[in-house]
């Protein structure tokens, strides 16, 4: 038995000098530590806590399915819940993307991504093909292939000896690369024709896949495409035949007002990695679904999916995952998110369109960022030594708010912004308390932050 020692820990935390309060409840939006205190999370974590916390409908969901099966391992059998979320989830493509299996999160999803693209070539007897293009400014996951493909130059840095080379490109980011002459869509055109030049700087047909965020998460905050870009993005995989990768880990399964953020694209990917909301935090799951062309490349070959985990479409995450889909139809939650959604853009544009320390204010649906500036007019970054993100964080959870501030965004070393991602049953009322605090967090960071 261990030893109780005071303000002593036997987890290996995240930050081993700070001692992290206990969660001991979560209802609606909050969640409450042990000595009572709430805190609003404004950020559902990292944008997974969709139902907010404590909702009736799933905890049932998940006590029924213990009761008949805990688990079963895929290479026995299939189960209900599993076969009922691959339903879901691919009738929300009307029919683009044909099949679905499950994993437990994000950085899995993706990895499986990887190595599904990898096999559809080499069951298409093209071996040659392996090559990954991505972007710069993005983040995919902290397995070792799915950082390998993200350009988050904080979080690589340590593993880089570990990490397979990719190529990669600019990432849409208009708000400092668009040029002063550029509409949106001439510099979308600009930027996505950088693809065609990645794909033609390496031997013929050696290139695999391109991978995006739909709309980018971690990295960039909430910044989503210009029109037109992911268009051309879908056609240049088409020409040079190279399955397009799309990453809504965190801004799928209803983030951005649909069930997809691809849909609002007008494109369709060959392979899509959901997590996050998918399972609201009740469970830990994520999802691959993929279209058909992938699955028959498989069927017409060797007929085995080259790719396992032992909790794969673990029986409780799916349960737990049907019930929070079900709850987002059943409660009319996709038009909440478009509704709350222009009500939060509305109320942050309003508070923050000239705050000195704001330079920009994106996203879409319940799923927004706001980049930190030094000046607004010259878009100077605060020096990371600063460490704003950092005091972002701090100042609203001592306020009882939970944010999600990162840094790194204008270059990977220099840049700040704060990312929210509220329930998507939040009303007005919610909304207002968020943009207040917020507020108020900035008001107190920056009273004493001197310009460097």
């Amino acid at each position: 038995m261990y030893r109780k020692v005071a303000n002593k820990t036997r987890l290996l935390h995240r930050n081993l000098r700070k001692v992290m309060p206990k969660a001991v409840q979560g209802s609606g939006y909050y969640i409450v530590d042990d000595t009572g205190r709430r805190y609003l999370d404004a950020s559902g974590g990292a944008a997974v806590s969709c139902l907010g916390h404590g909702h009736p409908a799933v905890a049932e969901a998940m006590k029924s399915q213990i009761d008949r099966l805990a688990y079963a391992h895929t290479s026995f059998f299939t189960t209900e819940p599993a076969e009922e979320l691959a339903e879901l989830l691919t009738e929300g493509t009307n029919g683009k993307l044909t099949r679905a299996f499950f994993v437990s999160g994000g950085s899995e999803a993706v990895e499986a991504a990887i190595k599904l693209a990898r096999q559809y070539h080499v069951e298409r007897h093209q071996p040659q093909r392996y090559h990954i293009i991505s972007r710069r400014q993005s983040y995919h996951g902290n397995t070792i292939g799915a950082l390998s493909v993200s350009g988050h130059k904080k979080r690589r840095e340590a593993y880089e000896p570990y990490l397979f080379v990719t190529t990669q490109i600019s990432p849409c980011y208009p708000y400092r690369d668009r040029f002063l002459n550029e509409t949106d869509e001439s510099y979308g055109q600009r930027i996505a024709d950088e693809l065609e030049e990645a794909i033609l700087s390496h031997p013929p047909d050696s290139v695999a896949a391109f991978i995006a965020e739909t709309v980018s998460g971690a990295t960039l905050g909430a910044q989503p495409a210009v029109p037109g870009y992911f268009r051309r993005i879908r056609e240049i995989c088409d020409q040079y035949g190279i399955l397009l990768i799309l990453d809504e880990v965190m801004s799928g399964m209803g983030r951005t007002g649909t069930l997809f953020a691809f849909e609002q694209e007008k494109i369709a990917p060959d392979i899509v990695c959901c997590a996050k909301g998918l399972g609201g935090g009740y469970q830990s799951i994520g999802a691959v679904l993929t279209a058909e062309k992938v699955v028959e490349a498989l069927t017409d070959g060797t007929g085995i999916l080259a790719h396992g985990h032992t909790y794969m479409a673990h029986p409780i995450a799916c349960a737990a995952a049907v019930a929070v889909q079900h709850v987002i139809s059943r409660e009319g939650l996709l038009a909440n998110v478009k509704t709350q959604g222009e009500v939060l853009a509305d109320a942050l544009h309003s508070r923050f369109h000239s705050h000195p320390h704001v330079g920009d204010v994106r996203g879409r649906g319940l799923f927004y960022g706001l980049e930190l500036v030094q000046d607004r007019t010259s878009k100077l970054p605060f020096d990371a030594g600063l460490e704003i993100s950092d005091r972002i964080k701090a100042a609203a959870f001592d306020l009882g708010m939970i944010c999600y501030p990162s840094s790194g965004t204008c270059d990977g070393v220099r840049g700040d912004h704060v990312l929210l991602a509220p329930p998507y049953n939040i009303d007005g009322q919610g909304v207002a308390l968020i943009v207040d605090l917020l507020s108020e967090t900035f008001s107190r960071v920056f009273a004493t932050t001197r310009p460097t």
